[in-house]
């Protein structure tokens, strides 16, 4: 494993209201040497400011997409209205549209990251941001690069809402079948909030809420064929 001794930036306030990503994000956090009283652990934008007024934190790791809104206004809060201007603030979300991104980092967030990363991914991510860099995703970063050099690389004939991956693809297939989302991961061998950050994705991109408006837009689209 890559070297992991940077310095580390406390008080840590993540933004996360999943359980099982708040637990993976903290297990990393130990990883750096983290204490648990180093972590701030926040389920709501409401919660996140009042831990933001009652302490000096030092780094932000914001998903954005919350109960209560969306971490965007926190980060806009964090920037704005307290002035911390110069903490590093990484988003680690399941969103991967264009437009989030780019509201995002005109926000202020020094760096963007997906869930469906490993935890490897995730630490270099991490790495970087403690030692004073920026990340944006590699995946996203070409659709950022696309959109300022005007160019599409590789143009899809889908549009930009039904472009979902091999892997997304698998899953809605599945979603289809009837099967929950602990079925999926026990068939595909994977963690059950890795199916769980897909799922979202295919909502993202297919503009819907639920699996049977996602099942009913991607019938309509030829994707379930």
């Amino acid at each position: 494993m890559f070297n992991l001794s940077c310095p580390l930036a406390k008080p840590v306030l993540v933004l996360e209201d999943d359980p099982n990503v708040q637990i993976r994000i903290e297990k990393l956090l130990y990883a750096f040497g983290y204490l648990k009283k180093d972590i701030l652990f926040a389920q709501s934008v409401i919660t996140a400011k009042q831990y933001s007024q009652q302490h000096n934190v030092q780094l932000a790791l914001v998903d954005l997409g919350l109960p209560d809104g969306n971490g965007i206004e926190f980060i806009n809060y964090l920037r704005l209205e307290q002035h911390k201007t110069n903490i590093p603030v990484m988003v680690i979300s399941a969103w991967n549209t264009t437009e989030m991104i780019y509201q995002a980092l005109s926000a202020g967030a020094t760096g963007y990251v997906l869930k469906e990363r490993d935890d490897l991914e995730i630490m270099f991510a991490l790495r970087s941001i403690l030692t004073g860099g920026a990340i944006i995703d590699p995946s996203i970063a070409k659709e950022i690069l696309n959109k300022f050099v005007g160019v599409e690389t590789h143009p899809n004939p889908l549009k930009n809402k039904t472009a979902l991956s091999n892997r997304e693809t698998e899953i809605l297939k599945l979603i289809a079948s009837g099967l929950s989302s602990k079925e999926i991961s026990l068939q595909l061998a994977i963690a059950k909030y890795t199916v769980d950050v897909h799922i979202k994705n295919i909502y993202q991109k297919l503009e819907v809420n639920s699996r049977t408006k996602a099942i009913n837009v991607a019938q309509n689209c030829g994707l379930l064929k």
